[in-house]
This record gives C-alpha cells, structure tokens and sequence, in this order.
C-alpha cells in the first residue's frame, strides 16, 4: 500500500523542521554563539547564576539541547561556557545530558522519517549493502562508541548515522552518553579555567583534547571498543 502525500510529509516533517532551524540558526546565531559573545557577558551571566542558579541551570540545558537538535554553530563554546558557570562538576554533567537529549532529537527524526525503511530495504537487499548492515549489527555497541570517541568523526554525522542502519534508541542514548564524555570532560575542564583566561586577555587552547596526555586515554579507548571487533573477524575467519 502506498502511503499517502500527507502521511509522507508528515514522517518527514521533523527533518524538514531541523533542517529549517538549522539554517535559520546558522545564518542568525553564528556570530553570536562565540566565544567572544561568552567574554563580553560573563560578569552578566555569573551574576543570574549567583542569583538564580537553577534556572540558569535548566537555560543552560535548554540551550545547549537546541545547539545540538539543529546542529548549531557554538557547541564547543556552549560547552566552555558549562564549564565556565557550573565547574568541571557539575558542568560536564549538564553538558553531556544535554548533548545526549540534543542528539537523540535527530535521531528520532531521521529514525521516524527514513531510518526504519532505510533498515528494512537494506536487510530485503544483497551484496554489498546488507553486508554492510550485517557487519555494523554484529559489532553496534562498539561502532556506536568509536564514532563518539573518534575526535575526527563529526557529531552530526554520528548523530545520523545509527538511525539509518535501524540501531535501537535505548542503545544509541547509552553510548551516545559515555561516548561523548571523555571529549566532554576535557573541554569542560577548559571551561572551567576561563577565568584565568579572560583575565589574562587570551583564547582558550580547544587543541587541547590533541595533545598526547589528552588524546592518548581517547585513542586508548578507542582501542578497547576495537577489540571486539577485532575478535569477531577473527572468529569469522576460523569458521570459514
């Protein structure tokens, strides 16, 4: 049976929604979610949060779920900015829940308008594309950390990603949240010494997370989320 125009624009009516917001946001907020929007009101917003500290606390999130929703220009200073108001503890908190309620937004949507059928039809394919298919569902929870944990991945593609290959919600949010922490952690910590860094008239290091003392437990990581991966190569070509 075939669908009808309007059930069809109405699964699609998330993605064309996020799409419509992001380029609004784009063009409306990209100079305004910077880093040097953050220093010319810092004091303002140090003051709301001394006086009103848990409705800064639900704007924050609020925000930063918008960013990440609609793929916004300003996540890394958004993050700075939780680590710059709220600490490295509890900041990095807000800000991985954030991103993971920001991220699993996308997911739902392209999940509701393409990521079922897309799965369906890869599995009634052959050749290379079911293969594909196959071969990430035999290793999900591990390609859906090294997505999150790789620096060089970017966040809206792996945001896409899982929901086009037909990857369970409740899977996504758990790696979705431990994925992004580490990278999290570290650019909230930087947040966190923005202080000492206006004081002195400079801009944060966001190359931060490439040094070796950063990126090597990353990288580490990584290589755990690869081994069963590894493993299971190996094991296929024993039963072979």
């Amino acid at each position: 049976m075939t669908a009808s125009p309007k059930s069809r624009l109405m699964r699609f009516l998330p993605l064309i929604l996020i799409a419509a917001g992001a380029t609004a946001g784009w063009f409306l907020l990209g100079d305004f979610l910077s880093f040097e929007t953050l220093r010319e009101n810092r004091e303002a917003l140090v003051a709301f949060r001394d006086a009103h500290y848990l409705a800064m606390t639900f704007a924050f999130i609020a925000i930063y779920v918008l960013i990440v929703a609609f793929s916004l220009p300003g996540a890394a200073v958004a993050t700075l900015t939780g680590g710059f108001l709220f600490g490295l503890f509890p900041g990095a908190l807000f800000v991985v829940v954030a991103a993971t309620m920001g991220a699993s937004v996308i997911f739902l949507a392209a999940k509701w308008g393409l990521g079922d059928r897309l799965a369906a039809r890869m599995d009634a394919s052959g050749g290379l594309t079911r293969r594909i298919k196959e071969g990430i569902a035999e290793n999900e929870l591990s390609m859906l950390f090294l997505i999150r944990l790789v620096p060089v991945v970017p966040f809206f593609v792996a945001n896409l990603l899982p929901a086009l290959v037909g990857v369970r919600l409740s899977r996504y949010v758990f790696t979705t949240f431990f994925g992004i922490m580490p990278g999290s952690v570290v650019y909230t910590w930087v947040g966190a010494g923005l202080g000492e860094v206006f004081a002195r008239g400079e801009v944060p290091n966001l190359s931060i997370i490439f040094e070796p003392a950063v990126l090597g437990p990353i990288l580490g990581l990584c290589a755990l989320a690869t081994l069963p991966i590894v493993l299971n190569a190996v094991r296929g070509k024993k039963g072979l």
